[in-house]
């Protein structure tokens, strides 16, 4: 059985299909809107601060982390090594593969060495993050190796370096966030404070907003369905998750800032 599923997994890796990459796409957009809807109407994600018993055994944070993230990144360099990437010979290709390998080697590798206590995981969330990362690495880098037909020129599009730009600036944010939170308390204190600095002083949810802000300049420079499949399932997944952090410190935190909110600054 292991060697069927070795040689099955190998054959997808060695010819990345087109039509299964669309059908994942559009299931991300279907999918993503019901995710949101059970989010936005009173379900929380069991994990983090929200962890709580019926969904499995706990696994340890930093581990969990790691392994439910490594798929992004180690997917991708399997398809690059073992197939036959014909449109790795476009820089705007290259660039954009790079750009997903960065996030997810600072966000499986980096953030999880970084992590000060965190909680346990639960290991159904656990296991649900693991699989969407390992289809997610293969049909957006899959694409972009194999499929992803921008013309010679398209790196030098208005909208391919507004995306980089938007890449980074997210991307930045979400770093920058992530350092607010681990040093929100010492190594001896226990429980939640109110973050403040850097994008804290508009959102809630400062860490999430720099996060899909990455993934809208991803979509923006990749103009192309499994891009925008994503950014739009980041929205709806991480978007409720934002207001329910917002509503929490507002119930915890009687002395919370009124002005701030929850996910975009000055509106939501």
């Amino acid at each position: 059985m292991c060697t069927h599923l070795l040689r099955e997994l190998y054959y997808m890796i060695e010819a990345v299909d087109y039509r299964l990459i669309k059908v994942i796409s559009f299931s991300y957009l279907a999918f993503g809107v019901l995710v949101a809807c059970l989010l936005l109407y009173g379900i929380t994600a069991p994990y983090g601060r929200y962890a709580r018993a019926g969904w499995g055994c706990y696994i340890n944070g930093k581990i969990s982390w790691f392994v439910q993230e490594i798929p992004s990144f180690v997917v991708p360099l399997l398809i690059l090594f073992f197939s036959d990437c014909t449109k790795l010979d476009r820089w705007s290709n290259r660039i954009l593969i790079g750009l997903f390998m960065i996030h997810y080697l600072q966000r499986a590798i980096i953030f999880p060495i970084l992590i000060r206590g965190g909680k346990p995981t639960p290991f159904f969330p656990f296991i649900m993050a693991f699989m969407f990362c390992l289809v997610n690495g293969y049909i957006q880098v899959g694409y972009l190796a194999h499929h992803g037909d921008f013309g010679t020129s398209w790196y030098l599009a208005g909208n391919f370096y507004a995306g980089i730009l938007l890449f980074a600036l997210g991307l930045l944010v979400n770093i920058h966030s992530d350092h607010i939170l681990r040093t929100l308390r010492k190594p001896t204190e226990t429980g939640y404070k109110i973050p403040y600095g850097g994008m804290f002083e508009y959102v809630s949810g400062a860490n999430f907003f720099g996060e899909i802000i990455e993934w809208l300049g991803f979509a923006v420079a990749g103009c192309s369905l499994p891009a925008f499949a994503f950014f739009f399932f980041t929205i709806c997944n991480i978007g409720p998750r934002a207001y329910q952090h917002h509503r929490y410190y507002l119930e915890k935190f009687e002395d919370y800032p009124k002005q701030r909110k929850a996910l975009i600054p000055f509106l939501f």
